[in-house]
């Protein structure tokens, strides 16, 4: 994909009220900034059991979207984490929660945006949902729809972005 530096504010001014845009408040910490991908989801509250299962699974270039309950008690992701969606070929990984290892997330080519970083992992205790409905930062997040992102901020839309 370009990497267009700009891409959520051409989105915006070209598609207007077709996109959802997200509340601001997410960081970027992965090595690349910009993505377009189709979304997968997942629910879990402080487990990333179900993240681990996605980034192990084939990207095909979609977005990870995870809904941490916008936690900042544990992180969802780590580098280990981080470098199986790359191998794989993820896009990018939005959580609604924390990260932790930044400075190797910093380095890798995927875009990951979080809410901030907290050194302490999740449990693994296997709960959670894929493939659910989301909702956080005042939009709708639904598997299959289309997320964009750069450091001007996030948005979704139910069909293709680009």
């Amino acid at each position: 994909m370009n990497r267009h530096a700009d891409l959520t504010p051409d989105l915006c001014d070209r598609l207007g009220d077709v996109v959802r845009v997200l509340d601001p408040g997410f960081a970027s910490f992965g090595g690349h900034d910009c993505f377009h991908g189709e979304v997968v989801t997942v629910s879990a509250f402080e487990d990333n059991s179900r993240v681990r299962e996605w980034v192990a699974q084939p990207g095909l270039g979609r977005v990870l979207a995870v809904d941490g309950g916008g936690s900042l008690r544990r992180a969802m992701l780590g580098d280990q984490l981080a470098q199986t969606a790359v191998d794989n070929g993820w896009e990018a990984i939005v959580i609604n929660g924390c990260i932790r290892d930044a400075v190797q997330i910093e380095g890798m080519p995927i875009a990951v945006y979080a809410l901030n970083t907290h050194p302490m992992k999740t449990e693994k205790l296997g709960v959670g949902q894929s493939n659910v409905a989301l909702r956080f930062s005042g939009v709708s997040i639904n598997p299959g729809d289309f997320m964009a992102g750069d450091t001007n901020g996030l948005l979704v839309s139910s069909s293709p972005l680009l």
